[in-house]
């Protein structure tokens, strides 16, 4: 199984502007901000950055820390696009501005997977605030968009209004997403694609514990009974964890054997517009047919 590298590339509201040392500056619409970055182990291209708000993190291990704020930044965030999706930006306690601009090669790749189809149907587990699920619904797919978090899918509603998709169909489920996957393959559902993008850990609205290495094969698993020989993919994004880009190939190719189609993975990385140098971000296995 060979590796492949999706890269993201800059557009008009996001960039990755300079990257060393431990840090990235990147620009959010017409903010930018200063975030860590482990991956970023090189010089940068230069030392003047200027930037409204930097993220310190805590000496905890599990994301916390604290924005430093050096001009002011709307609190309730302001709007960014991609394409014809409108959203929210806003600077979060856990360093992420309330979505992940790597993914921007993943939505066009899912894109194009279905775009023969007429309102392909499709779900986004652990879909945060919801913009992968905005970009396959402003290209026509029925959406299926699943997070434990009510905070969350509030605001992926929020941003289908920004996107004048308030009316698209999309069911909008605030729910365990191994949980609501299992139920989805006893009533015999089936979907034209998945993308999983989830965490280390997280808690479902009823307390159910996520720990990725531990439940992540069973809801592959599950996932398959959703799938059959006429859909179309199966996007699996990992970050932050000890695993490899072929780990998740490999169990992801046992998986999706039996379907016809191909199992691919590889790495997820943003360009940086100073110099071309691509920042790896995240780890990936995907089928498609």
């Amino acid at each position: 199984m060979t590796l492949e590298t999706m890269i993201g590339e800059p557009w008009a509201d996001y960039g990755l502007v300079d990257s060393g040392h431990g840090r990235k500056l990147e620009r959010y619409g017409r903010f930018r901000f200063i975030r860590p970055e482990p991956q970023a182990m090189w010089a940068p291209a230069t030392t003047d950055w200027r930037a409204a708000a930097e993220f310190v993190p805590g000496s905890d291990e599990d994301g916390g820390g604290r924005w430093n704020f050096n001009e002011p930044v709307p609190r309730d965030g302001w709007p960014m696009k991609w394409n014809e999706v409108r959203f929210t930006a806003q600077n979060t306690p856990f360093r992420h501005l309330g979505f992940f601009p790597d993914m921007a090669p993943v939505w066009s790749w899912m894109r194009e997977q279905v775009a023969d189809l007429e309102s392909p149907e499709c779900m986004n587990l652990f879909g945060y605030t919801g913009v992968g699920t905005l970009a396959m619904a402003s290209a026509g797919a029925k959406m299926v968009h699943v997070d434990a978090s009510k905070k969350s899918v509030e605001a992926a509603r929020g941003n289908a209004m920004l996107s004048g998709l308030g009316d698209a169909p999309v069911r909008w489920i605030i729910d365990d997403a191994a949980k609501f996957v299992a139920r989805e393959g006893r009533r015999g559902r089936r979907y034209d694609g998945i993308l999983l993008d989830p965490p280390k850990y997280g808690r479902g609205p009823e307390g159910e514990v996520w720990r990725l290495e531990e439940d992540l094969p069973g809801l592959i698993a599950d996932c398959r009974k959703l799938l059959d020989a006429n859909s179309r993919f199966l996007f699996l994004t990992v970050y932050a964890v000890r695993m490899s880009a072929l780990a998740i190939g490999e169990m992801l190719r046992q998986v999706m054997g039996d379907l016809p189609g191909k199992v691919e993975c590889g790495e997820l990385g943003v360009r940086e517009e100073a110099r071309g140098l691509i920042l790896p971000t995240a780890i990936w296995a995907r089928w498609s047919r």
